[in-house]
């Protein structure tokens, strides 16, 4: 059994703890992946053969502690065999996002020095292969290896090697030498929980990238904490792993939290089939981003458009009956009279089952919406149908949560929750929330500087997000500190509500806030193409493209009511006084997103020179 007192203590490294849960339920399934159309099981055996296996593969390379690997892949098993087995030998693993172009991934890999790249399929390795050739190369790079070798047949011989290859060599190494699985023991006995395993690269939404360095204790401080504030420990936990993993949230609360608790993950066949996936496994815990509820509610709101006129009216009293009891168990503390417990049946058995069903979140015991700033109407369709989403907040530094909403206390929209146990925070005279933790990462990567601006003296952590207190030990995120808007008549306005509740509306893909230094704000407007077309197609409006569709004069009037609505709600001086509607799509690859999907705030000037024109008159 797990020394539950050396886990509280965060006494652990990750590959030791994979290697006791294969002592301990070696038979049980660990993982899950969709092969030809049937889901098939690896067992905590074979999940840990399988990581000492690319450990020893690693080390007949010659790789040691302090080096480093990238992986670029999507979120196959092959990913978690690479991550703990390069950790299991004391190798540093950096996440490359799948949707990276090569020049980002070329600055991450140049920047740690990373000797050898993991790649997913010939996409990702073609990006390795540009980055090795193109400008100033990755001259650390030693040897390339792909999982999935379809289309690579005409490649240079060993450009790369088959990933399979690499867990040969661990193989032969156990065959040739008979002291190496005693001699791998021997150093994952050696590793401390506060080695440095993973470097995660920021966003790089103001600048260029940072790599924040994490460690053992900082992943297993935050997941269990979480685990306990949300009552998770002791029941089944089984979730769909389908975010990018060198993300942070997933990171931690699948692929770390798996290890923690036990349990099974099932990954994803691909971002496009995640909903579909999601109904097969019906997982225990679910982790979502704003945009994936988002879908999940517009998803199910087109579906009940296609329904017939019966189900419509039950699905429209049934939700305005449940907004009703949603706001009563709010003002309630989280309760229910025995009446509204008793309608609240009633319309779970008529409309909510099915809905959480058709979601497959069903079987679902703990839900958590974090990555972003979230629209509270989001949350409150899910509070009222029964499916409450737990709100957080922490960062990249703070190895995942800090804060977090507990399942005995009603999830307040807008709130975080309180602290999780182990973390003391502060507030500067800026609003700057400050955080103290086990979970506080090391500093950046070969960034003595910016490691110093944030890292303050006894181990506090200056995290660059301005926030409020409520109901005493709750807090609420305002914004990014380089966030707020300073108007021309000194008013600080933190653009994230306006933009939130501007991206309430369904027809409303991305908004951003502009005003920075002038009379009044602007904003810049992405619509959703999928749904202005539908929207469009109902009216007989004729589009070809995503421009096309733009320029439509009821697509302009419908933003405008948009715009109109959402200034009613906030005050004149946070009022939209003038928008433009974008004609194309934002884009990772055009530099506008980042690989998480935020806005880069920091080319906003440069990006959008002539809209911004457009806007404040000087064209």
């Amino acid at each position: 059994m797990l020394d539950s007192k050396r886990m509280e203590a965060g006494d652990y490294t990750l590959p030791q703890l994979l290697r006791e849960r294969a002592q301990l339920h070696g038979d049980q399934v660990a993982l899950r992946e969709k092969k030809h159309g049937i889901w098939q099981g690896t067992t905590w055996r074979e999940y840990e053969r399988s990581t000492r296996l690319v450990a020893l593969g690693l080390l007949s390379l010659g790789l040691k502690a302090g080096d480093r690997i990238i992986v670029a892949a999507e979120n196959v098993p092959e990913w978690f065999f690479s991550d703990l087995g390069a950790q299991m030998i004391g190798v540093q693993v950096v996440g490359i996002y799948p949707t990276n172009p090569w020049v980002e991934l070329q600055y991450i890999a140049r920047h740690c020095g990373a000797k050898v790249a993991i790649c997913g399929d010939q996409e990702q390795t073609d990006k390795v292969i540009d980055a090795m050739s193109k400008g100033d190369g990755l001259p650390s790079l030693e040897n390339v290896f792909c999982i999935d070798m379809k289309g690579l047949r005409r490649y240079e011989p060993g450009m790369p090697a088959s990933f399979a290859s690499l867990m040969e060599m661990g193989s032969a190494m156990l065959a040739q030498d008979s002291s190496a699985a005693q001699r791998l023991d021997a150093i994952i006995d050696q590793g401390k929980p506060d080695d440095t395993n993973v470097l995660i690269y920021t966003s790089g939404t103001t600048g260029a990238p940072k790599g924040a360095m994490l460690t053992h204790r900082n992943f297993i401080y935050s997941t269990r904490a979480y685990a306990e504030t949300t009552g998770m420990i002791g029941k089944p936990f089984e979730v769909v792993c389908y975010l990018p993993l060198c993300h942070a949230a997933e990171r931690c609360y699948a692929f770390v939290q798996h290890l923690v608790l036990g349990g099974t993950v099932a990954f994803a066949e691909s971002i496009d089939t995640v909903a579909l996936n999601i109904r097969e496994i019906a997982p225990t815990f679910f982790l979502g981003v704003p945009r994936i509820w988002e879908k999940l509610q517009q998803g199910f709101n087109f579906r009940m458009k296609d329904s017939g006129l019966l189900q419509r009216q039950i699905y429209a009293w049934g939700m305005r009956r449940g907004r009703v009891l949603s706001d009563r168990r709010q003002e309630r503390n989280g309760k229910r009279s025995f009446i509204e417990s008793l309608e609240f049946g009633l319309l779970y058995v008529l409309l909510f089952r099915n809905m959480q069903r058709y979601m497959g979140l069903n079987r679902s015991h703990t839900r958590l919406c974090g990555g972003a700033s979230v629209s509270p109407e989001t949350l409150r369709f899910f509070d009222i149908i029964g499916l409450s989403a737990g709100q957080g907040y922490g960062l990249t530094e703070s190895a995942g949560l800090a804060f977090a909403q507990k399942n005995d206390r009603p999830n307040v929209v807008g709130s975080c929750g309180p602290a999780l146990p182990g973390t003391e925070w502060r507030m500067a005279e800026d609003g700057e929330i400050q955080l103290r933790s086990p979970g506080i990462f090391k500093g950046y990567l070969m960034d003595e500087a910016g490691s110093r601006d944030v890292l303050l003296p006894d181990g506090w952590l200056a995290t660059g997000d301005i926030v409020e207190r409520r109901d005493g030990d709750e807090i609420a995120v305002v914004d990014r500190k380089k966030a707020i808007i300073i108007t021309s008549g000194g008013k600080n306005i933190a653009p994230s509500e306006i933009e939130n509740a501007l991206k309430d509306s369904p027809f409303v893909r991305e908004a951003i806030v502009v005003g920075e230094g002038k009379k009044f704000l602007g904003g810049l407007i992405q619509i959703d193409f999928d749904t202005v077309g539908r929207w469009a197609g109902e009216r007989d409006l004729p589009y070809t493209t995503y421009r096309s569709l733009t320029q439509l004069p009821d697509v302009q009037e419908l933003m405008q009511q948009i715009v109109d609505d959402v200034n009613g709600r906030f005050a004149r001086v946070e009022n939209i006084r003038r928008f433009v509607i974008l004609e194309k799509e934002l884009d990772h690859d055009d530099g506008e997103l980042t690989a998480t999907q935020k806005v880069r705030r920091g080319l906003i000037n440069k990006k959008f020179a002539r809209e911004l024109k457009i806007i404040y008159g000087e064209e």
